[in-house]
This record gives structure tokens, sequence and C-alpha cells, in this order.
């Protein structure tokens, strides 16, 4: 952590929370007592707004995502240990090492590749030969529910669990918690509690398959669905996990106008 303490704008802080509250609050009226994780994601908004989040008494939340490799090394140098990283860009093989030697990321959720795979687990293997308390790296599958050509992530069926196979056999630093998916945008915003998104039918399918072929109890694995438009739509179909970024946040500039803190 930065040994220059990040100023905190009060009234910033206050929405945030409030924001966060809203939010939350959402999430516990469809979730009817399951536990849900909320990832605020924090991509392009400046360290600031993710340590007034993580120090409000009111709140204290820890799971913050990002979309960037390098942005997260750099906020994760900024910021205190207690954060909890999330991965959730597209995940290129070149920041596979560095990521993994981030001691605090708590998850990779677009993990889409074999080779991707063995580089995380090998990298995050010598981090804990070298500190025993860091923790193994958990993993989401990326699944390319929608088949769109402009989405990362492996195809349904034999795709999806030959990969999540190999990280349980393969990968001892690497813990699969379960499956993600984007969705298409379109079928995203006509998303609600009661109008199933087609993305999210898919991902259920694929989780149920996965348990069932590596002999897995069922539910057992998580699913990492749903952001603002739809994470109401997405927890009504048992998301375990929703990104929920603008919401919370505000609506984002430029990726070349973010400041890393203001």
């Amino acid at each position: 952590m930065s040994s220059t303490p990040l100023k905190i704008d009060p009234a910033r802080a206050s929405a945030l929370v409030s924001q966060l509250q809203s939010v939350q609050d959402r999430i516990l009226a469809v979730a009817k007592g399951r536990p849900v994780r909320l990832v605020a994601v924090s991509k392009l908004k400046p360290a600031n707004d993710i340590l007034a989040l993580h120090q409000a008494p009111q709140v204290q939340h820890a799971h913050f995502g990002e979309n960037y490799a390098q942005e997260l090394q750099q906020k994760a140098e900024l910021l205190p240990r207690s954060i909890q990283w999330h991965f959730i860009g597209g995940l290129q093989t070149t920041h596979c090492k560095s990521l993994a030697r981030i001691p605090n990321l708590w998850a990779v959720s677009s993990l889409d590749t074999l080779k991707k795979a063995r580089t995380l687990n090998r990298v995050r293997g010598e981090v804990i030969s070298s500190d025993p308390s860091i923790p193994k790296l958990n993993v989401h599958v990326q699944v390319n529910t929608s088949g769109e050509e402009s989405k990362s992530g492996c195809s349904p069926g034999q795709e999806t669990v030959d990969l999540c196979k190999a990280i349980v056999t393969e990968c001892p630093h690497l813990n699969l918690l379960g499956l993600m998916t984007i969705g298409a945008i379109a079928r995203s915003k006509a998303t609600t509690p009661e109008n199933e998104n087609e993305d999210f039918v898919v991902l259920r399918e694929q989780r149920d398959l996965v348990e069932k072929e590596l002999g897995l109890d069922k539910g057992s694995l998580e699913l990492s669905m749903g952001m603002s438009e739809d994470f109401e739509g997405a927890i009504a179909m048992g998301s375990g996990e929703v990104r929920v970024g603008s919401t919370i946040f505000g609506e984002r500039g430029n990726r070349q106008d973010a400041k890393l803190v203001v």
C-alpha cells in the first residue's frame, strides 16, 4: 500500500455508500436468504472511490472488480491488502504471470484456456512457496453463452467441461469456483426477474453438466452472472455473484481520461 494517504471527499463517499447500499438492498430482496457476492466494478474509477467504500463503517466493502490488468496492479499497490480483487476483463496470456503474483487477487473470473490456467497455476504456486499465507487463486471459467465472435469464453459443452476438469485435476494452486458469462447486451437489457435471460439459462445448464461430468455435488459450482442492467434477473436464476459498476460508481468516461488518483 502507498505511504501517501489518499484523499476522500466526504460528499462523494456518502453518495457511493448510499448507491452501494441500494444495490445490496435490491440483492437481498431477490436472493431470498441465499448468499450472493457483490463485486463492485471499479474499472476506470480512481483509487479514492474504492478506498471510500472499503473504509466506510456502514459497508466496509471488500470485493472489487477490474477489467484491465495494469490498472488492477497499480490499484493493488496503492490500496490496502484487505481488499479482495477480482480480474473480470479479457484475459491475455501475457498478463497471467503479473496477475497471479498479486497477493490479494481473490479471483480471475475470465479464464478460458488451459494454457492460461497452467500459467496462473504455476506462478501462483511460486508465490505460495515463498509465502504460505497466500491463498490459492479462485477462478471462474468463462463460457461464451451467446455465441458472439466478439465475446471471449469457452464454447458450451465439451470445451467447457474439459477446461474445468483440467483445472480440478492439474492445477493444485487454483480453486474452481464456478462458471461466468457476460452474455449479449440485448438479452441483458430485456432481463427482469420474470423474463429469463437466455445466456443465464445456458450457463446454468453448463454448470449442471460440469458438475455431473466431474462427479461434483449438485450446486457446488457457483454461477457468476448479472451486471448493472440485469443482476436481479440473474439472482432469480441462481447467480451467486453479480458484478455491478455504473449503478454504484456512476457512468465511466474514456479510458484515456481515467485517473488512478484524484
